[in-house]
């Protein structure tokens, strides 16, 4: 399967989704399976894996309908309050969808650089494993630290770092993100999603050129074996159409081996969130 590892769908609401601000008034209505299907086809991708866009358990119980209705929808990565203490209750009743396959916290809003290294948080990471359960990481670079300390304090959780943990890509700066990088990928537990990349770049000017230097970081770091592909739509239409995320990462990965294409663009997402057909 060619499978688009990191997308969303939503139906607008205000409250529901205050973090639209100005800047994002476009995302601001509906985006559905309906709108999707033809997006990948255009691609050449035959599913996707849902990711949570709100910090609720109710959005992920929306999402695993939407998997009933949709084959398409392979996967589905949701929120629940790995602090709480009843938080093996919430697991335990999204873990029973078999499309439910991950977690996620929004830790780039989070003011605390160390908020992934509080107690209560990583006691609700260590509940994941037993639901056989992936996490997915949500950084910005200055918070990169403590995920390595995360990846380190829980070698035997699957962790994937999403969107390249935003580099300063608009700025073309690549220190302290690089190393950093590069540290976190000595982890073998932990993945990483070539995605989201056009929305940390210049909005109205982007050019393939500039995630170069990005790209070969990752991939040096991670190796294609340990690398997926996904567009972060709708988000990414921000700074490009899907047909142009893909296109980009379809260009540069064309210097490596048709397996390692084959792994990159649904291999490995299949394998680390264990997807089925």
């Amino acid at each position: 399967m060619n499978i688009d590892s990191h997308q969303h769908f939503w139906r607008y609401s205000a409250a529901d989704y205050p973090w639209m601000s100005d800047k994002l008034a476009s995302l601001r209505r509906d985006y559905l399976p309906e709108h999707l299907v033809p997006l990948l086809a255009g691609a050449g991708l035959h599913g996707c894996v849902a990711v949570q866009a709100q910090q609720t358990v109710a959005e992920g119980r929306w999402l695993l309908s939407l998997a009933d209705q949709h084959t398409f929808i392979k996967g589905v990565v949701g929120w629940v309050d790995l602090q709480n203490d009843h938080v093996e209750e919430q697991l335990a009743e999204l873990a029973r969808h078999p499309r439910f396959v991950g977690v996620r916290h929004v830790v780039q809003d989070e003011p605390d650089d160390n908020f992934m290294l509080r107690p209560a948080f990583q006691r609700g990471i260590g509940k994941l494993r037993q639901f056989n359960l992936a996490y997915d990481l949500l950084v910005f670079p200055k918070q990169l630290p403590a995920a390595i300390q995360l990846a380190a304090n829980f070698p035997a959780q699957r962790f994937v770092l999403d969107h390249i943990a935003k580099p300063p890509i608009a700025l073309g700066t690549l220190s302290p993100w690089r190393e950093q990088v590069r540290e976190l990928a000595k982890a073998p537990n932990v993945w990483g999603k070539v995605s989201g990349m056009v929305t940390e770049a210049k909005w109205d000017g982007w050019r393939s050129e500039d995630f170069r230097p990005y790209l070969d970081v990752v991939f040096a770091a991670f190796g294609a074996e340990r690398l997926m592909f996904g567009t972060d739509w709708p988000v990414c239409t921000l700074a490009g159409s899907y047909a142009q995320v893909h296109g980009l990462v379809d260009d540069y990965t064309r210097a490596l081996t048709a397996e390692s294409r084959a792994k990159f663009f649904g291999g490995t997402a299949t394998e680390f969130y264990r997807l089925t057909a």
